[in-house]
C-alpha cells in the first residue's frame, strides 16, 4: 500500500511526495482508513511509529471535509484544532512535523509550553492561529486566561496520553477536554492502555474506534527496524549544566571519529554548533530551518571530511545517508524509543562498527531507561569521560603514534646543531612539551553518584499499589512551596514528577502548609528522588526540594509580590492526590 492509495487531500499527498514519504506505516495505513474518516479514534501504538504523520493527515482531511480539491483551510478568529501533548520537546518535534505535513492547507499553527514567556503566547493567539499544539499545564493557563476559545474546536488530539496521566496532568486534560464542543472529533493516541485510559476514553469520546496494528496484522514501525548487533551504546549521567561539557569529552574520547550529535530543537542546534567551533571542532549543522542548499553544503562538509562533527535535529537528519559516522551523541535525550534507534542507526552501517552515547541527567535518568527498553538496547551507567582521562589517552596515542612511525630523514646541520647545545633527552623533553601543548583537552565535569541499580527495570505499565504498600518504607520530603504561593495539587504534582524524574504512581500523600508543602515518595524511588530533586531547575531556581528530615535551605529570594495566606488543606494520597477544599488557579506550568 502507498499513500496514494489512502483517502488523503492533495496538499498532503503533495507534501508526503516531496519528503520521500511513499509507503505508510501500520498506524498511519489504519488511522488513514476510510472507515475511520470522521470517527473518534483510540489508538494504541508505541512511541515514534509514525503517529504524528497519522494524526496530522486525519485532522486535515477532517477540517478539509468537503471543500473542493486544492483548497484550503479558511483562517478563523479561534482554534479549528488542538493537539495535547506531555513535554516541551514534543511540543516542539509536532509542531516541526506538522509544519512541512500541513503547509499546503493554509492552517497556521503554533505550539504553546511552560517555561516560555507567556506574553509571546498571547501575542501569537491575537493574530489568530487554527492549529493549536501544546501542553496541559499552559494550554489551561491560557484559557484561564480568556485567551485561549476552544468553543471552535473541531477536532482534539491526545497524544501520549498515558505519559501525561504518569506525569500527572489528568485534571489539566479533564479541564481542556470539558471545554471543548461536545461535537468534536477526539483522537486519543498512547503506547499503553491501562485502565485510566480507557476511563478517559470512555468519558470524553463518542463510540471511540480502537485502532492497534500489530492485531490488524500490520508493522506500526513500517520499514524502521531495532537496534542492531554493530551499535554500541553507552550511557552517562551528567549534573544539569554539563551537557555540552559532556558532549565535548565524548567527542575528544572518539578522537578522529566522524560523529554527529543530536539536539531537540533548531535553536539547541544552533547553540552547540557554536559551542563545538569555539573549541576547535571542525563542526557543520543542520536543522529543519536552513535552506535545502545549506542542508547539503553540510553534508557534503562530512562526506569530504572537511568537517569532523554534525550537529542537527531529528527531522534534519531523516533519511541521511552517512556511511562513515563512527559515533552518535545523543546530546538531548531522544523523545521516543524509535527516535533512539532511528538516531543511533546513522552509525554502525555497511558493515562497520558503530558507537551510540546518550546523556541524561539524574532527573532524566529513568526515561532514559523506559527508553532503552523499549528499544530493547543494553547500556551501562558510567560517568561522561573526564578532563583527566582524555589528556591520559592522548598521551597514549601521541606515544603510539611516534613508536609506531616510519624513520625520519632529519635535518643533520640543525640535528648537530641542537645536539651541540641541548644534548638528546633535552631536545626529546622540549618536543614532546610542544606535542603535549598541542592535544585536545577536556572539559571539567562535576560530580555525579552513578547509582548502582536500574532506576527502572520494566518500562512498561506498573500494577496498582495498595496504599499499605505504598506507606512502608515511603520517604517525606518538602517543597518550599505552601499557601503563600497557591500551592495546588494540580501543578505541584507535575512539577514534583519532573523535578525528580518520577512519575505520578511513586508520588503518596501531598499535604499543603502555609510556607511549604511535604510529600510522599514511594521508598524504591526515593533515593534515584533525593539526587535528582537536589539539582536546582535553572527555571525556577527559587524552588528547593529535600528530605522533611533535613535542615531547612537557605530562604530564597522574597518573590516580587505578596500572596496572601491561605489555609493548608490535606490531599488524599495514594498515586496523585486532589486538594480538598476551593481550588487556585494554576501557575501555568
Amino acid at each position: 500500500m502507498n499513500f496514494a492509495d489512502l483517502p488523503l487531500p492533495p496538499p498532503l499527498l503533495a507534501a508526503l511526495d516531496a519528503r520521500g514519504y511513499d509507503t505508510p506505516t501500520g498506524v498511519q495505513a489504519a488511522v488513514l482508513d476510510a472507515r475511520c474518516a470522521g470517527r473518534d479514534l483510540l489508538v494504541s501504538s508505541q512511541t515514534g511509529s509514525g503517529k504524528t504523520i497519522a494524526f496530522g493527515a486525519a485532522l486535515a482531511g477532517s477540517l478539509l471535509e468537503g471543500a473542493a480539491p486544492g483548497a484550503k483551510v479558511p483562517h478563523s478568529s479561534t482554534p479549528l484544532a488542538l493537539v495535547i501533548v506531555p513535554t516541551r520537546e514534543l511540543a516542539v518535534q509536532v509542531r516541526e512535523e506538522l509544519h512541512w505535513l500541513l503547509h499546503g492547507t493554509g492552517l497556521r499553527l503554533a505550539s504553546f509550553t511552560g517555561g516560555t514567556p507567556v506574553g509571546g503566547d498571547l501575542k501569537v493567539l491575537a493574530r489568530g492561529v487554527e492549529l493549536v499544539i501544546g501542553t496541559p499545564g499552559r494550554l489551561v493557563d491560557l484559557l484561564r486566561r480568556e485567551r485561549l476559545a476552544l468553543s471552535g474546536l473541531r477536532v482534539v488530539v491526545l497524544d501520549e496520553a498515558d505519559e501525561m496521566l504518569d506525569l500527572g496532568f489528568r485534571e489539566d486534560l479533564e479541564t481542556l477536554l470539558q471545554a471543548a464542543p461536545t461535537e468534536r472529533r477526539t483522537l486519543l493516541l498512547s503506547a499503553t492502555l491501562p485502565p485510566d485510559i480507557r476511563a478517559l476514553a470512555r468519558r470524553y469520546q463518542r463510540d471511540a474506534l480502537p485502532i492497534d496494528p500489530r492485531k490488524l496484522g500490520g508493522d506500526e514501525r513500517g520499514p524502521r527496524g531495532g537496534a542492531h548487533d554493530d551499535i554500541t551504546h553507552r550511557a552517562h549521567l551528567i549534573a544539569p549544566g554539563d551537557r555540552t561539557a559532556a558532549v565535548v569529552n565524548v567527542l575528544r574520547a572518539g578522537a578522529g571519529d566522524r560523529a554527529i550529535v543530536f539536539c531537540t530543537t533548531r535553536e539547541g542546534v544552533a547553540a552547540m554548533h557554536i559551542e563545538l567551533v569555539k573549541r576547535g571542532f571542525a563542526a557543520t549543522a543542520i536543522s529543519g530551518d536552513r535552506a535545502q542548499a545549506e542542508r547539503d553544503r553540510a553534508l557534503e562538509q562530512l562526506r569530504r571530511g572537511d568537517a569532523q562533527v554534525l550537529v542537527a535535529t531529528n527531522v534534519a537528519a531523516r533519511g541521511l545517508h552517512l556511511p562513515d559516522v563512527d559515533l552518535i551523541v545523543h546530546a538531548d535525550l531522544p523523545l521516543n524509543a524509535d527516535s533512539l534507534i532511528h538516531r543511533s542507526g546513522r552509525t554502525g552501517r555497511a558493515g562497520r562498527k558503530g558507537t551510540a552515547v546518550v546523556l541524561a541527567t539524574l532527573a532524566e535518568r529513568r526515561k532514559a531507561e523506559r527508553l532503552l527498553a523499549a528499544a530493547h538496547v543494553t547500556a551501562t551507567w558510567t560517568p561522561a569521560p573526564s578532563a583527566a582521562a582524555i589528556a591520559t589517552a592522548a598521551r597514549e596515542r601521541l606515544a603510539d603514534e611516534i613508536l609506531a612511525g616510519e624513520p625520519g630523514r632529519a635535518d643533520d646541520e640543525l640535528q648537530a646543531r641542537l645536539l651541540a647545545r641541548l644534548g638528546a633527552p633535552e631536545i626529546i623533553s622540549r618536543l614532546l612539551a610542544r606535542e603535549l601543548l598541542r592535544l585536545p583537552a577536556g572539559e571539567p565535569l562535576r560530580a555525579v553518584e552513578v547509582p548502582r541499580e536500574p532506576a527502572e527495570r520494566h518500562p512498561g505499565p506498573r500494577p496498582p499499589r495498595a496504599r499499605g504498600d505504598f506507606n512502608r518504607g515511603a520517604v517525606t520530603f518538602r517543597v518550599n512551596l505552601g499557601g503563600k504561593d497557591n500551592a495546588d495539587p494540580r501543578w505541584l504534582l507535575p512539577l514534583i514528577c519532573r523535578r525528580g524524574g518520577i512519575t505520578r504512581r511513586e508520588v503518596g500523600a501531598i499535604r499543603i502548609g502555609p510556607q511549604e508543602t511535604q510529600f510522599e515518595i514511594a521508598g524504591e524511588a526515593a533515593r534515584d528522588f533525593e539526587l535528582a530533586a537536589r539539582e536546582r531547575d535553572p527555571r525556577a531556581l527559587h524552588v528547593t526540594i529535600q528530605r522533611a528530615d533535613a535542615a531547612h535551605a537557605p530562604a530564597p529570594a522574597p518573590a516580587p509580590r505578596e500572596h496572601k495566606p491561605k489555609r493548608p488543606g490535606p490531599v488524599a494520597g495514594g498515586g496523585w492526590g486532589r486538594y480538598q477544599g476551593k481550588r487556585k488557579p494554576g501557575k501555568g506550568r
